[in-house]
């Protein structure tokens, strides 16, 4: 846990920003028993290559072993909860202007009760077609499963073609509204919080640098020395889960 003039210091920043950009990552998922994708013994890509799973030509080479995957990974989603760390964001999000930018396409977030958040690589529950691009209403999500299985994936009522998870994969572009968004709140805020982020994944990583530019403070909330942990004003070592709710755990009055 972070010393307390650290803490001190940090809810200092806090009192006195007039907005707040909070800059998440899988890190921040993790602490809900969400995989991460690079932790080196237990990330995803320690068991499966992107190549064969997220990227549009894996979808194209074989579709059933894409979205069985997927479906796998919204299982996993679904039967997470929310942690401390997402609740203490929602909460303080009542009492100030508070954005969350997340590299997670979990819905973890929303879930907490967060209401401005940005997916910068796509939400893993925003089904659409390949083929049209059309967006698709729910569809079923089986219980959590040992493995994935090949499933075929259902098919677009308006085209015929099939659906795919909203998810952004490797060589396809960030979506543009999410990213334009995050970009002017970063310029704009006076403090950013970021949260459970190696800062390796481009562009969502020069965010902060972006916002320090700007005349942003930078507060990293990570257990491990990152590539953003030179840029930032005060680095917390310690989770989300464990660090966030003691952020904010002020009334609205001490923190203004």
């Amino acid at each position: 846990m972070p010393d307390t003039a650290l803490l001190d210091q940090t809810r200092s920043l806090i009192r006195q920003a007039r907005s707040i950009v909070v800059l998440s990552g899988a890190g921040m998922s993790a602490e809900s028993g969400i995989a991460t994708f690079r932790q080196a013994s237990t990330g995803l890509w320690s068991r499966y290559s992107p190549q064969d799973l997220a990227t549009p030509e894996a979808w194209r080479n074989d579709p059933a072993l894409v979205w069985g995957w997927y479906l796998w990974r919204m299982a996993a989603v679904r039967a997470a909860q929310p942690n401390a760390g997402h609740l203490a964001l929602a909460k303080a999000a009542e009492n100030r202007p508070l954005v969350v930018v997340t590299q997670n396409v979990d819905d973890l977030h929303e879930r907490a009760g967060s209401r401005e958040v940005l997916h910068l690589h796509g939400e893993l529950f925003a089904h659409r077609c390949f083929a049209c691009a059309r967006r698709c209403s729910e569809v079923p999500i089986p219980a959590v499963d040992d493995e994935p299985a090949h499933v075929d994936p259902p098919r677009c009522t308006h085209c015929g073609g099939r659906i795919r998870p909203g998810v952004v994969w490797f060589g396809e572009n960030l979506p543009e509204a999410p990213f334009r968004a995050a970009v002017e709140a970063s310029q704009s805020c006076d403090l950013m919080l970021v949260v459970g982020t190696a800062g390796v994944v481009h562009p969502a990583a020069a965010l902060p640098s972006l916002a320090r530019q700007h005349g942003a403070s930078i507060v990293e909330i990570n257990p491990q020395q990152t590539e953003l942990s030179t840029l930032a004003d005060v680095c917390l070592r310690g989770g989300a889960a464990q660090v966030l709710p003691k952020l904010f755990d002020a009334s609205p009055e001490q923190l203004g």
